[in-house]
């Protein structure tokens, strides 16, 4: 082994131990469960599905992470949940079943129904119930970095060869092992692991060296170059803000020693990610493309806008319980304008070339407003409201604290992305971790172990 690479792999194992630590304190059976939901999206798309590729093995080991929640709650083994926790994750399930059975095709919507549960009210149920302490908080980030690793590497890789997904005429988008049909899958995870890294560098482990810290800044500047070559246009701005509001935190509540390690981390994914750019004309395209809106859009902003107007006026039409989860789809084409293509080319990354329906707005607060109406929109954008403004007032009065800054960052990358994207995908189940894990930090029991 070369020296330099041995000198890494060094310091990474000699430095790992707080992390290693945290789980082996009696924490691997309670953790196991969580810890295999996150890092079973390195697994590639595809393998150990069922029911015609719907659910992914993440998916099946979300229903373990959900028994053991049930299990531990049962055994009175659980945390005690304040009322602010039952309120944020139990007012959208008692919303989500009635806008159900107000629906024009209640058994249509039942799988839309199921899976607003998983990804908003029993997964992030089971994260809050199973995380006790900080360090509990660390063994879940890094294995979000973990697997951003795994699939930003994949997709660098795809870019640099030319075997990614299709864009403009090449096989280079980055889509990691998700394939052309979930592009924007590689995207999400890659983002989620570089705001973790960035939360991990900013509130270190107590007597954690400062070459663990290094190695964590370290990994957001090296995952900000598959996320650059992904040419996801929402997880860039979505990561960009929620970056911003990070090292906002950081510098408010810091230091001038964390001001001085808040420059050095901008610094490197600034030059990753911008050395990635310049390399790629398609990159400044892409990002032109951003506000093109009022001269000649590409056709997926014309596709987006046309969704968005068909949301709007589903919601028009049943202004109060909408049109029911999953009901969007189904009516599409009954609202949307001309100017939609109903479906985009997917093509390269191991896949023949298929045609794939646009089947949500890409905007989840549309949906939201269109399939849930008034009442579902209030209450879970509500809630969502509610965990970010506590996040930060809980952060603010507590000071720096990696669970504090990992819930809130992965949080505000979410709900700026859901200003361009919603729910989907093999990375759904990712999304209802993030919120676990802003909900057990901004209404979660009070902590009772080590803190950051």
């Amino acid at each position: 082994m070369p020296q330099g690479r041995g000198q890494l792999m060094a310091v990474l194992l000699r430095n790992a131990a707080p992390a290693v630590a945290a789980v082996r304190a009696g924490a691997y059976r309670r953790l196991a469960p969580l810890l295999a939901t996150v890092l079973l999206l390195a697994v590639p798309g595809g393998r150990w599905n069922v029911g015609g590729g719907q659910v992914a093995a993440a998916d099946l080991a979300s229903v373990v992470l959900v028994g053991a929640c049930v299990a531990l709650l049962l055994r009175g083994e659980g945390p005690r949940l304040g009322r602010v926790a039952v309120l944020v994750l139990g007012a959208p399930a008692v919303a989500f079943a009635v806008v159900t059975v107000a629906s024009g095709d209640p058994g249509g919507s039942v799988p839309g129904f199921v899976r607003l549960l998983q990804t908003f009210v029993l997964v992030p149920l089971a994260v809050v119930v199973l995380l006790r302490d900080a360090r509990d908080v660390r063994a879940v980030a890094w294995a979000v970095v973990a697997v951003a690793l795994v699939q930003g590497a994949v997709g660098t890789w795809q870019y640099a060869t030319g075997a990614g997904a299709s864009y403009m005429g090449q096989n280079v988008r980055a889509v990691g092992t998700f394939g052309p049909q979930n592009v924007m899958s590689m995207a999400t995870v890659v983002a989620y692991g570089l705001v973790a890294a960035l939360c991990l560098a900013l509130a270190p482990a107590p007597g954690a060296s400062r070459r663990w810290r290094g190695v964590a800044l370290g990994c957001a500047g090296v995952l900000a170059a598959p996320l650059t070559v992904s040419f996801s246009r929402g997880a860039w701005l979505a990561t960009a803000v929620a970056v911003l509001a990070v090292v906002l935190l950081a510098a408010l509540l810091g230091g001038r020693r964390m001001r001085r390690v808040l420059l050095a981390g901008l610094g490197a994914v600034v030059l990753l990610g911008g050395g990635a750019a310049l390399g790629s004309g398609m990159v400044g395209e892409r990002l032109s493309s951003i506000g093109d809106v009022a001269g000649t859009p590409d056709q997926s902003v014309i596709d987006r806008y046309a969704m968005w107007d068909a949301a709007l006026g589903m919601w028009r039409d049943e202004p109060w319980t909408g049109v029911g989860p999953k009901g969007f789809a189904g009516l599409r084409d009954t609202h949307a304008s001309v100017a939609l293509s109903g479906g985009s080319d997917t093509a390269g990354a191991g896949q023949e070339f298929a045609r794939q329906e646009l089947l949500s707005p890409h905007n989840m607060y549309l949906l939201v407003l269109s399939e849930q109406g008034l009442l579902g929109a209030t209450v879970l954008i509500g809630a969502w409201a509610a965990l970010l403004t506590a996040g930060v007032a809980r952060l603010w009065r507590r000071g720096i604290a990696v669970d504090g800054l990992l819930g809130t960052g992965l949080l505000v990358w979410q709900l700026v992305h859901f200003l361009y994207g919603d729910t989907g995908g093999p990375t759904t189940v990712l999304t209802a971790v993030a919120f676990g894990l802003a909900a057990r930090w901004s209404a979660g029991p009070a902590e009772r172990g080590v803190r950051a």
